[in-house]
């Protein structure tokens, strides 16, 4: 189970990270046309919303993998599920069910980690 945990953690690392640095370095115009969820938020809290994700994808493959800190894991975790319960409020808002679908499944691989390394399979 702790390798099974280790693949998930890193594909949302990956997942998250790629997000995030889109989020946080792309204009404003580039990331409405991929993403268009972005012409009802601020500049700044698009930004947030990718450093965020950046942060959450570090805290997610850093702490297991240097030992220090490990209690970070799930908690990134927690925290990029509460992002994807977030980020699914606003598609349904939007009424986008492909995209709500997307934040679930990124929501469950979330709570699987932070349920593991919280519990049974804490490092």
């Amino acid at each position: 189970m702790n390798v099974f945990l280790w693949i998930v953690q890193a594909v949302l690392a990956a997942m998250f990270a790629m997000g995030g640095l889109m989020k946080s370095t792309q204009p404003r115009e580039k990331l409405t046309k991929s993403l268009p969820w972005v012409e009802d938020f601020s500049t700044g809290t698009v930004r947030l919303i990718g450093a965020v994700e950046l942060l959450g994808a570090l805290g997610l493959i850093l702490p297991g993998a240097t030992d220090l800190a490990t209690v970070l894991t799930p908690l990134a975790a927690t925290g990029l599920a509460v992002v994807m319960v977030l980020a699914a409020i606003t598609h349904a808002r939007r009424k986008e069910p492909s995209a709500i679908a997307f934040n679930v499944v990124l929501l469950a691989l979330a709570v699987v980690v932070a349920w593991g390394r919280f519990g049974p399979y804490a490092f």
